[in-house]
C-alpha cells in the first residue's frame, strides 16, 4: 500500500500527506483547547458535533493552501519539470505547515488575553514588532521561548518527513496529468466551499453555540486569521455582514432617539450634522482634559462590583459626575479613542483611527475646539505612531503631539513607554504653559502603565498581591498616579477653568461564556473640575455620549455631527449602549439587548447589571428591534464610506 499510494496519487502525493498533517495538527490543537476549556465547551453544545464541524473548517483552510499548487500542477508537475515541482512543493508545504504550527502554538496566549482565537487583532499587532516583542519578552519570556522551540522542533521533524515523502512521489504521464487534473481541482473546490448553499462556508456558519469563545474554537486559528485578513479589504462595508437597509430608512432609524428628536438634520451631505445648544451658558468656555485610562474596566472598581484597587478614583467620584452604567463600545484602545474623542459608533471594521478614509477631515473634539481658538494636544507615554494615533490626530485637528521622545528625563520607562507618573508630569507642565500663555486648551492624555507586562516603578504602592507584575497591581499604580496628578491639579490656577474627564478605553480582558460579555464592557467614567458638583448618573450610557455632554458643560454651542446623548440636558431617562465584540454587535436599551450575528438571525437577551449576567432568550427579537439595531451599526459604516462625518468647510 505504501508503494501503491505514491504511484496512485503521483505528483499530488506530497499534497495529500500535507493535507493529512494539517488535519492532524489542527485536530490535536483543537482537542487540547477543548480540554483546556472543557467546562465551557461541554456547557455550550454537543462535543462530537463540534469536533466534526472543526474537521470541516480544517478542510477549508487546507483547501485554501492547496489552490495554488493544484492550479500550477499541469505546468510544473510533468516530464522534465518534475524536479522543479518537487522543490516548489517542499517549500510550499513547509510554509503552510509553519503557518499552522506557529499560529496554533500562539493561540492559548491570545485566548488568555482576548477570550477568542486569533483574529484581526493578531494581524494588527504584527504591524508593531518593537512593542509586541518587548511585551512578550518582558511578560511572557518562557512562553515565547517555549513556543519558538516547539515550532522549530516540529518544523525540523516535518522537514525530515517531507524529504522522504517528496522522494517517494512519482510523476504522471502527460496524458494522465491532464485527465486527472480536473478531478483534483473539483476536490479542492468542494473542500474549500464546504457548502451546497448559494454562499460558501465562512466562520459565521460555525457559530453554533451561545459562547463566542467556543464558536471560535470550532474552527482553526490559521483560517480565522486569513479570513480576518480577507475581511480587512471590505472595511467600508463591514457592517453589511448583518444585513442591508435602504439609506433613508437606515438614517431615520439610526437618528430616532429622544435626545435627537428636536434637532434638525437638514444637510443631506452631512446627515448627522445639527446645531448643538449647550445647556450651560458661560462667558468664557472651559478648558478640557480627557484622561483615557488604559484597560480600566469596572472589574477594578469596588463600587462597580470589582476588585478594590482604585481607592483614588473612589475618592474622586465624590467630587463630580459619576456614571454608574457607562459602557465601552469595543475591546481596543483605538475603539475607545474613536468613541470618546470622535463620538463615533463601532463597526466590525477596524477603528477609524486606523482606516484610510478617516485620516483627514474626520470629526474629533479638536475639530470644534480648534475653531474656538483652543490649543489641542495628545499626550502619551509611549510612541504616538503606535496604532496610527499620530497620523489620525494630526490629520484631524489635534495640533500638538507630546510623546516619549519629547519627555524630559522620564523616571521609569517600560515596554510601552514612560510610566503614568512621567506622563502626568509632562501633562502638568503642558497645562501650566498653556495657562501662562492664556490659551484655552484641550488635551487628550492616554495612560499605559496598566498594560501587559504590567511594569511600573517600585516603592509607590502597597502591592495588592504577589508577584508585582500583575494587572491588579498595575491598576493600583495607575490609580495612584492619577490621584497624585488630580491632587496637584486642584492646586493650580487653571483648575477652576478646566473640565476633567476620567474614563477607560476598555476593560483589561473582555471575556465571558456568552456571545457578548456585556459585563466586561462596563467601565468607570467621571467628570469633575471647575464648578462641577457631585452627581450620580444611573441610566445606561455609552462612550459616544461623553463628547456632547462635555461640550455642553464647557459652554460651547455649535454645529456637530455627534450622535451621542447630552447628559447635562437629561440625566434620568433610559439610555442605550453599543458594543462590538469580534463579529457580534449588541444594542442594549436599559436591560434589553439585541445581538446581531453575521449570516445568522439576531438574538434577544436580557442583562441584569446587579448580577452582571446576560440571559439569552429563546424567543427571537421582533423585527422593529432588529431593524433598530441594524441601523445603528450600518450608520457609522455609511458615514465613513461616504466621508460625511465632519464639520462643513465654511465653519471657522
Amino acid at each position: 500500500m505504501k508503494t501503491r499510494l505514491p504511484q496512485l496519487l503521483g505528483p499530488y502525493y506530497v499534497l495529500f500527506v500535507m493535507l493529512l498533517m494539517m488535519l492532524l495538527l489542527m485536530s490535536i490543537s483543537r482537542i487540547g483547547l477543548f480540554i483546556w476549556q472543557f467546562d465551557r465547551v461541554t456547557a455550550a453544545g454537543n462535543l462530537g458535533y463540534m469536533l466534526l464541524q472543526g474537521v470541516r473548517a480544517d478542510l477549508i483552510f487546507a483547501g485554501l493552501w492547496l489552490i495554488f499548487p493544484v492550479l500550477l500542477a499541469p505546468l510544473l508537475a510533468g516530464g522534465k519539470r518534475f524536479a522543479l515541482w518537487r522543490r516548489f512543493i517542499h517549500v510550499w508545504v513547509l510554509l503552510g505547515l509553519c503557518l499552522v504550527v506557529f499560529i496554533e502554538v500562539s493561540t492559548p496566549q491570545f485566548i488568555l488575553q482576548y477570550d477568542i482565537r486569533p483574529n484581526r487583532l493578531y494581524i494588527e499587532y504584527l504591524k508593531y514588532p518593537k512593542e509586541v516583542f518587548s511585551t512578550l519578552w518582558q511578560g511572557y519570556r518562557g512562553m515565547l521561548l517555549g513556543g519558538i522551540a516547539v515550532t522549530a522542533l516540529l518544523l525540523w521533524g516535518l522537514h525530515q518527513l517531507f524529504k522522504r515523502v517528496s522522494a517517494a512521489s512519482k510523476p504522471y504521464s502527460g496524458k494522465t496529468l491532464w485527465l486527472t487534473w480536473p478531478l483534483f481541482v473539483v476536490l479542492v473546490f468542494v473542500a474549500l466551499r464546504s457548502s451546497t448553499e448559494h454562499r460558501p462556508a465562512n466562520p459565521a456558519m460555525f457559530a453554533i453555540t451561545s459562547d463566542a469563545l467556543v464558536n471560535s474554537l470550532i474552527i482553526n486559528s490559521p483560517y480565522s486569521v486569513l479570513y480576518a485578513l480577507y475581511n480587512m479589504k471590505h472595511e467600508a462595508r463591514s457592517s453589511e455582514i448583518y444585513g442591508k437597509m435602504p439609506d433613508d430608512e437606515m438614517l431615520a432609524l439610526a437618528l430616532d432617539w429622544p435626545w435627537l428628536k428636536n434637532h434638525s438634520f437638514s444637510d443631506a451631505t452631512l446627515p448627522t450634522l445639527h446645531h448643538h445648544q449647550a445647556s450651560i451658558k458661560r462667558d468664557k468656555p472651559l478648558n478640557l482634559v480627557i484622561i483615557l485610562q488604559e484597560s480600566l474596566g469596572a472589574t477594578f472598581v469596588e463600587s462597580l462590583g470589582g476588585v478594590p484597587v482604585t481607592p483614588e478614583l473612589e475618592k474622586l467620584k465624590q467630587d463630580g459626575w459619576w456614571f454608574e452604567q457607562m459602557y465601552a463600545t469595543g475591546t481596543r484602545s483605538v475603539r475607545g479613542i474613536e468613541a470618546v474623542v470622535s463620538g463615533f459608533m463601532p463597526t466590525p471594521a477596524q477603528s477609524t483611527v486606523k482606516l484610510s478614509l478617516s485620516q483627514q477631515n474626520f470629526y474629533t473634539l479638536g475639530s470644534t475646539l480648534t475653531r474656538q481658538g483652543y490649543n489641542t494636544s495628545f499626550i502619551y507615554g509611549g510612541e504616538a505612531h503606535f496604532d496610527n494615533m499620530r497620523s489620525f490626530f494630526t490629520g484631524n485637528d489635534i495640533n500638538q503631539v507630546i510623546d516619549l521622545p519629547q519627555m524630559q528625563s522620564p523616571v521609569f520607562v517600560g515596554s510601552w513607554g514612560a510610566s503614568d507618573e512621567d506622563l502626568f508630569t509632562a501633562t502638568a507642565s503642558h497645562l501650566a504653559d498653556m495657562h501662562q500663555q492664556q490659551k484655552p486648551f484641550f488635551s487628550l492624555v492616554f495612560t499605559s502603565s496598566n498594560h501587559t507586562p504590567f511594569e511600573f516603578p517600585d516603592g509607590r504602592i502597597s502591592l495588592h498581591e504577589q508577584p508585582k507584575a500583575t494587572m491588579n497591581n498595575a491598576v493600583k499604580y495607575a490609580d495612584y498616579a492619577l490621584g497624585k496628578f488630580i491632587e496637584e491639579a486642584k492646586k493650580q490656577p487653571y483648575w477652576q477653568d478646566t473640565l476633567f474627564l476620567i474614563v477607560a478605553d476598555h476593560d483589561n480582558r473582555v471575556y465571558g461564556n456568552n456571545l457578548v460579555p456585556v459585563e466586561k464592557f462596563h467601565i468607570p467614567a467621571l467628570i469633575l473640575g471647575a464648578d462641577i458638583t457631585a452627581k450620580r448618573i444611573t441610566p445606561v450610557a455609552s462612550q459616544i455620549d461623553l463628547a456632547p455632554t462635555l461640550l455642553s458643560l464647557m459652554g460651547i454651542s455649535g454645529k456637530t455631527p455627534l450622535m451621542g446623548r447630552d447628559f447635562s440636558a437629561d440625566d434620568t431617562s433610559p439610555g442605550r449602549a453599543f458594543m462590538q465584540f469580534d463579529q457580534y454587535f449588541a444594542l442594549m436599551q436599559a436591560q434589553q439587548v439585541t445581538i446581531l450575528r453575521p449570516g445568522q438571525p439576531a438574538v434577544a437577551a436580557h442583562y441584569d447589571p446587579q448580577k452582571k449576567h446576560l440571559q439569552l432568550s429563546e424567543q427571537v427579537p421582533d423585527d422593529a428591534q432588529v431593524k433598530r439595531a441594524l441601523a445603528q451599526v450600518l450608520l457609522p459604516s455609511y458615514l465613513y464610506r461616504q466621508q460625511q462625518y465632519h464639520l462643513p468647510a465654511q465653519i471657522k
